[in-house]
């Protein structure tokens, strides 16, 4: 059945997924579930959700994460945790908010990490703008295989270089969802990258960032694979390697 454009489909849901209406009223999540604006969706410790909107813009939530949504996808706003948004081409585009900060996205994926005191922002495919509303000037264009992190309450960081392939084979994103829309975009931009990498216009780095935080560590290669570290109670669902000449920081 189709839906308006205020409106989302629950298109994946896996173990505890909740919908709370404006009067706080709460109901189990369900496939074909219909999210009206201002609905928070929630999910559980070890629980993801996908929604799916009218213009096929696609909203995937990682574990412990609340998002909802005004006017469709001109307002979507992270509470807390993590979600990747894949905006097709040809869409409206998505504006994300998260804290102090917000991103303008169209024919682009990305992934937003946000709890309090941080945020991380990366795109896989395509361009985005981040940006801290009500701070003339404080935007930065973010391209496929780069992030900003930080405090965002804190000025934009400089955008850092980030491996597409590492994350699209370790991110519950990719790996508990089936195949996104965009995958043939995100697979040539980590080709790109390997090309990058031969020509050593990119280099590995052994720099991560584990749990949910911006502290950048040095760590062996062998050590940054999921299984080797439980992840901190708030952790982005994934853990990515960097590259980059100048020993950019990755996402966890």
């Amino acid at each position: 059945l189709p839906i308006s454009t205020n409106e989302a489909r629950v298109t994946r849901v896996k173990n505890h997924v909740q919908l709370a209406d404006s009067k706080n009223t709460a109901r189990r999540a369900s496939i074909n579930d219909i999210v009206q604006e201002e609905t928070i969706v929630r999910t559980g410790d070890g629980s993801r959700a996908e929604l799916t909107f009218s213009d096929e813009t696609v909203v995937r939530l990682a574990a412990s994460t609340a998002f909802d949504f005004d006017h469709g996808t001109r307002a979507l706003n992270l509470g807390e945790g993590a979600v990747l948004v894949q905006a097709p081409k040809g869409a409206n585009g998505a504006t994300i908010h998260a804290g102090s900060v917000a991103a303008a996205v169209a024919g682009t994926t990305v992934m937003i990490e946000y709890h309090p005191g941080f945020y991380k922002f990366l795109v896989l495919e395509g361009t985005a703008r981040a940006y801290r509303p009500g701070h003339l000037g404080d935007s930065v264009l973010v391209g496929p295989g780069q992030m900003v992190f930080g405090n965002p309450d804190s000025a934009l960081s400089d955008p850092v270089d980030v491996d597409i392939d590492r994350f699209m084979k370790t991110s519950r994103f990719t790996t508990d969802f089936p195949p996104l829309r965009s995958v043939k975009s995100i697979v040539a931009e980590g080709q790109k990258q390997q090309r990058q990498k031969t020509t050593k216009t990119l280099v590995d780095t052994n720099l991560v960032i584990f749990g949910g935080g911006t502290q950048v560590s040095v760590t062996d290669q062998g050590q940054t694979d999921t299984a080797d570290r439980k992840p901190a109670a708030q952790v982005t669902p994934h853990r990515v390697q960097s590259l980059s000449p100048n020993a950019a920081p990755a996402i966890p």
